[in-house]
């Protein structure tokens, strides 16, 4: 016996990420940070085990397919290409048209468009950058910044390559490395940069104890996506951006 059925509309907001291989934390604080109201599924793109100019450049090749294999029944709201350095490196307005050839997006957002958008958002210029990655990675995203007009005078990183050694960098260690740059003075806010990093528990008491606005990676994407996509409420965005967060 064959049944007729009707056709559910489609009324959550609708996300789309795209994560690293290798990322073992984005998809967690995800959870923390998009509201049960909204839709939001996950394909991955190959990436290599060390973090590096030439590992960025091979997973462009892979970024559009991995686009392609979100579903295709309808067209998401916003997608985003989770990688900082990847974002930096491969080109903001290159990852776009690269994810918007592979899936039907309303709007597409990478860290670096996201951290821009807060930065603007909060009146930030002058910003102090922690980061786990080697030199020529860190440069890059410094470079990208300044030619937005947000300067990174204070910076300092951990120089590591391996993504499965910045995914267990523990949170005093981050506290401690954003204290001594924070302590250096001259910047409107910190910026704790890798969708890797594990950086959602440190916010608010390094916020508390700076006195100053500390941003990472995966909460200024989630910030994005959400405002992208028209959700006004957010309330697991830590910090003080969750203020200015729908």
């Amino acid at each position: 016996m064959r049944f007729a059925f009707s056709l559910a509309k489609a009324d959550l907001p609708r996300l789309g990420l795209i994560v690293l291989q290798a990322d073992e934390t984005i998809e967690g604080d995800f959870r923390r940070m998009i509201p049960a109201t909204t839709e939001w599924l996950v394909t991955r793109v190959p990436s290599g085990e060390e973090l590096t100019a030439d590992s960025i450049r091979a997973m462009e090749a892979h970024l559009g397919a991995a686009a392609g294999r979100l579903p295709r029944g309808g067209a998401f709201d916003a997608v985003a290409y989770a990688c900082t350095s990847g974002a930096a490196g491969i080109g903001t307005a290159r990852v776009a048209s690269m994810v918007r050839d592979g899936v039907n997006a309303r709007a597409v957002s990478d860290p670096v468009t996201a951290l821009l958008a807060a930065c603007g958002a909060l009146g930030i210029t002058r910003l102090g950058l922690l980061s786990p990655y080697v030199a020529e990675v860190s440069d890059r995203l410094r470079q990208v910044l300044a030619e937005a007009g947000v300067e990174t005078p204070v910076f300092g990183s951990f120089e590591e390559e391996i993504e499965a050694r910045v995914v267990r960098i523990d949170a005093p260690s981050i506290c401690n490395a954003a204290e001594t740059l924070a302590a250096r003075g001259g910047i409107d806010a910190l910026f704790l940069s890798c969708t890797n990093l594990r950086t959602l528990e440190v916010i608010a008491p390094l916020e508390a104890r700076l006195g100053l606005p500390v941003l990472s990676s995966n909460q200024v994407l989630a910030w994005h996506m959400l405002r992208l996509a028209g959700v006004a409420d957010a309330p697991g965005i830590p910090g003080r951006l969750a203020r200015v967060a729908g």
